[in-house]
């Protein structure tokens, strides 16, 4: 931040800027830093080069600040340094005094943005600070820093670094104590936030360390279970770069295989369904329609049909079905729900249309969730010879109606 700040008979005196300084508050942000910089006697010094040296004492708590980034890193865990700066092109990483020795405070910055540590507009905003730094540690009669340049460096160093404390990434370790507990696990706040803001690397392992932990038959079912419901708890919070690699993990490991449904259940709980080769989408719901069919739409076939809406719902339902198989799915659903005449029998003396009662609220909602997407799929179903037949009895027109109300925009 070099600009032109007057002849050298305007620049500040350094006792008046210091004055300056203090009275602009920027000691009272030292109370802020943490306890362990505290008995450090961080603040003490700082305070007192304060009085009289403002730009060395910005330059010692940028130090400070850089000193305590590197051990955030450290505490962050050298596996996520070292797989970040492989990712980021930064110089590599082996061992510890790699980062406490090796690595620049420009390098540092970097790294600590790149695993996490730092948000971007934090990122700039202790870059900024480094420059400033520069031209602190320059300082002759044609520059001379000014107090904002001062308390830029104050309070970012303090609100960014010194005053938080070191992060804990969750470990995977963690999440395989959850999943090997013997009842469905209790996923707290605190591990939820923690995995949020992990970096991708550390989220990409625990992903990956559930998703084989629900694949592996051997494991037992209480285990399978709690890591299918972490996946699901983690889903919306994943990084979308991770599942992207899980996606392709998945596929790779799967390559020669086709996908069944466990494999199915397991990408739509994990959010990684949309990266798999939409070929073997396609080929699997194909076959899954194939049991809609065999179960069949006929409401006395209603005790075949909790298993199967229960399945579908587990692999996405209708909105990560691709276009063909949906169709006919839609088809299935449309004549399932729109039923038979009733009005005859034990059961019939009150009601009119005959449909099952277990698919057809399965159906609704269903509907409700993917109108956006099957619109042209219910056009289609309602000109088929089959439901154009059903409906030309009045009680279940009523309910095609019903049907069309759910996915309408208007609705």
């Amino acid at each position: 931040m070099k600009q032109d700040r007057g002849k050298p008979s305007a620049l500040v005196p350094l006792k008046a800027k210091a004055k300056l300084v203090v009275a602009s508050g920027a000691d009272q942000l030292l109370s802020r830093i943490r306890p362990e910089w505290q008995a450090k006697g961080l603040i003490r010094r700082t305070k007192r080069l304060l009085a009289v040296d403002p730009s060395s004492a910005c330059q010692r708590l940028l130090n400070a600040a850089i000193y305590d980034l590197r051990n955030k890193i450290l505490i962050a865990g050298i596996d996520i340094a070292k797989e970040a700066a492989s990712r980021f092109r930064l110089p590599s990483i082996t061992k510890e005094e790699d980062i406490s020795e090796n690595y620049s405070t420009s390098r540092i910055i970097d790294l600590a943005y790149r695993i996490g540590i730092l948000s971007r507009t934090e990122w700039k905003k202790i870059r900024r600070c480094y420059d400033i730094r520069g031209d602190l540690e320059h300082e002759d009669e044609e520059y001379e820093a000014d107090i904002d340049d001062i308390l830029y460096i104050f309070k970012n160093s303090i609100e960014i670094i010194l005053e938080r404390d070191p992060i804990e990434i969750i470990r995977v370790d963690d999440v395989k104590e959850l999943t090997d507990e013997p009842t469905s696990p209790i996923v707290t706040g605190e591990i939820l936030e923690g995995y949020e803001h992990a970096p991708g690397v550390r989220q990409k392992e625990i992903v990956e360390h559930l998703v084989n932990s629900a694949l592996n038959s051997k494991k037992p079912d209480i285990v399978r279970q709690n890591s299918m419901e972490l996946l699901r708890q983690f889903q919306t919070i994943t990084k979308k770069t991770v599942l992207v690699e899980v996606g392709s993990y998945l596929q790779e490991r799967y390559k020669k295989k086709r996908l069944d449904l466990v494999v199915m259940k397991v990408a739509y709980a994990a959010g990684v369904l949309p990266y798999l080769k939409q070929r073997k989408v396609n080929d699997f719901f194909e076959a899954f329609y194939e049991e809609f069919r065999r179960a069949g739409y006929q409401w006395r076939h209603f005790d075949r049909h909790k298993k199967l809406f229960d399945d579908f719902e587990d692999i996405g339902g209708l909105i990560y079905c691709p276009k063909e198989p949906r169709r006919k799915i839609v088809l299935w659903m449309v004549l399932c729900y729109l039923g038979e005449p009733g009005g005859y029998g034990t059961w019939g003396r009150n009601r009119k249309v005959f449909y099952s009662d277990i698919a057809a609220p399965r159906i609704s909602q269903l509907f409700r969730e993917a109108k956006s997407v099957i619109g042209p799929d219910f056009e289609e179903a309602k000109s088929d010879k089959m439901a154009r037949a059903a409906v030309s009895y009045t009680p279940i027109a009523r309910r095609l109606e019903s049907l069309e109300d759910l996915i309408s925009n208007d609705t």
